[in-house]
């Protein structure tokens, strides 16, 4: 079989996340080892985005697929309904709390990140039915965010109508609100930075819905699809202070950053910031088997746990803690743990920003690049560095973007501009694998040189 055999049989039988059958680069890949991944044809690339932000411990595994292989030839399958559990769920779970020093108290095991996300809003709505607060239903999520496809994770994704339009109409009672986006805010009052701008907007859009119709704020600690977007230092504090004080639910969505992506087990303790639910997926197994899920606190565990026969948390999954995923995590925890990934994505995240910063942080078409927190790295260009002016659709910058990197050895994501500013420009993604080589690091950013020179050669 050829590569274009394989493509047909692909383009015949398949349906893709994000379908769309006229879609360029399809790529059919074979096997992969480290921070390699191979294609049919043998070419090998390096795999600038850990497959899609999960592959934190890196490819080929052979302990992670030999955890697998144990359990199943033990417990393959039990059902994780009530009256119904197993020790490698328990394990996982006390581990999983055990990391986050006791502020979160229990867990509940989804197959994915969506489905923790659907499982967050609904126990915030179930929280505050319990404490006798029916009315408050309401999410609020901010812009740029992106929290699943699942129709209630879709309504609160704000990235753009493309992942609204064709599945109108969304859940009622999603609100958005500005992110802290500090490149691109032009909300700022006179003395504020962009946190407490983007903070003070967030109160704003509570108190305007009412806090009392509200149950939760939901947010990554550092946006991932929407941009990589790092919020100012003073920006979490603020948002935990509002949530507190209008007694709504702080909704942390870890999926991207958390299980050492920022150099710490979740992103949200870079800022000594707690939330009352949070989301997990992706890294907790390095993509090895699917696993996600929720943690929360004592008191919505209470609430949970008090409830009375007929109002009971009727939520669940068939896959709810299937014993091979869990099997996995705690594998990939030990990995993470004992080669102390989370030191080193902060290591060669520094290097890789700094390698980005002195390669392209001057050149006339970057108008910023971000990092700072591990291995979670973007580059966003523009046609017009003094005005931020980004490119037009017609460019198509990032998708070129893309090619020159995927001819250089290097598979990994770009977004295209998504309208004038202040919308987002054109941005260039890296969250490789946490076990990447210096070596490899500096590949990434001769490959993104040398890309940005050929598609912005003729345009800056």
């Amino acid at each position: 079989m050829t590569a274009a055999d394989w493509l047909e049989r692909d383009r015949r039988h398949v349906i893709h996340p994000s379908h769309q059958l006229s879609d360029a680069q399809t790529t059919i890949w074979a096997r992969s080892s480290g921070v390699e991944l191979e294609d049919v044809s043998g070419r090998r690339f390096v795999d600038g985005l850990s497959g899609l932000w999960n592959v934190n411990a890196g490819h080929g595994r052979r302990e992670l697929a030999d955890a697998a292989a144990g359990q199943l030839n033990v417990l393959p399958y039990c059902s994780g309904f009530a009256g119904s559990s197993h020790v490698t769920a328990i394990r996982l779970a006390e581990r999983l709390v055990g990391l986050t020093d006791g502020t979160m108290d229990a867990v509940f095991f989804t197959s994915g990140g969506s489905e923790a996300i659907e499982s967050a809003f609904k126990t915030a709505r179930f929280y505050w039915k319990a404490l006798g607060q029916p009315a408050k239903v309401k999410i609020v999520a901010r812009e740029h965010g992106y929290h699943g496809l699942t129709l209630h994770a879709m309504s609160a994704t704000a990235m753009g109508p493309a992942y609204w339009d064709m599945f109108e109409p969304r859940v009622p009672g999603v609100v958005h609100a500005p992110t802290c986006y500090p490149y691109r805010c032009d909300y700022q009052r006179a003395g504020e930075t962009a946190g407490q701008a983007a903070a003070r907007v967030l109160e704003e859009t509570i108190v305007r819905e009412g806090a009392g119709t509200i149950a939760a704020v939901i947010a990554e600690p550092i946006h991932g699809a929407g941009g990589i977007i790092y919020p100012t230092d003073d920006y979490w504090p603020l948002v935990r202070d509002i949530c507190t004080r209008h007694d709504v639910l702080l909704i942390a969505d870890e999926i991207v950053t958390g299980f050492c992506r920022t150099g710490s087990w979740f992103a949200l303790s870079h800022w000594d910031v707690t939330a009352d639910i949070v989301c997990f997926a992706k890294g907790v197994t390095s993509g090895y088997l699917p696993l996600g899920g929720m943690m929360v606190t004592r008191a919505i565990k209470d609430a949970l746990d008090s409830a009375a026969p007929a109002k009971r948390w009727m939520h669940a999954f068939t896959y709810s803690g299937h014993p091979a995923c869990c099997a996995v995590a705690l594998e990939n925890l030990d990995i993470l743990e004992r080669e102390r990934l989370g030191d080193r994505s902060a290591e060669m995240g520094r290097r890789l920003l700094c390698g980005l910063t002195r390669a392209l942080g001057d050149h006339p078409c970057v108008g910023e690049v971000r990092g700072g927190k591990g291995l979670l790295v973007a580059v966003e260009f523009v046609e017009d560095r003094a005005t931020k002016k980004n490119f037009g659709a017609d460019t198509g910058f990032a998708s070129g973007l893309r090619t020159e990197l995927m001819q250089r050895g290097i598979v990994t994501r770009t977004r295209p501009a998504q309208g004038v500013h202040p919308a987002p420009g054109d941005v260039l993604f890296f969250a490789p694998p946490l076990v990447i080589a210096a070596a490899d690091v500096d590949r990434l950013v001769a490959a993104a040189r040398d890309a940005v020179l050929a598609v912005a050669g003729a345009r800056c």
